[in-house]
């Protein structure tokens, strides 16, 4: 692998991550909603979560996927749109593993960007080897 290649290869995972990081970022915003209007009938907001693939040039974002699991109860009879028991259909976003999820991301765009500076300073250093 060429220092070349071990940039762009940093570099395709900053990306990857970043992306990571916006959808976290969005799971977050909507952990409280009750309504998305982008479901059927207006279901909450699903969770959704990227599925990265790694491979020879970097990571790749194969997917992003809407959680499958169901939504979560809330009772509140004020709600307009509680059940015949009081209880609404709230996100399945749990802000905790999204924390989770948003600092194992920042630490891999940590590592990438630690990456990227030691190729860079050793190409630095090989450009300085022939100076006199």
């Amino acid at each position: 692998m060429s220092l070349n290649s071990a940039m762009n290869t940093a570099a395709t995972g900053l990306s990857a991550e970043r992306f990571r990081m916006d959808v976290i970022s969005v799971n977050i915003a909507n952990a409280n909603s009750t309504r998305s209007g982008t479901g059927p009938a207006g279901d909450p907001y699903r969770r959704r979560e990227v599925v990265l693939k790694g491979g020879s040039e970097g990571p790749t974002i194969q997917a992003v996927l809407q959680d499958p699991r169901p939504f979560n109860k809330k009772l509140d009879p004020a709600n307009p749109y509680h059940d015949e028991k009081g209880f609404v259909d709230v996100t399945n976003v749990e802000p905790i593993t999204e924390m989770v999820d948003m600092l194992t991301a920042s630490r891999s765009y940590e590592a990438n960007v630690a990456a990227f500076n030691t190729a860079r300073g050793m190409i630095k250093s090989a450009l300085n080897i022939g100076k006199v």
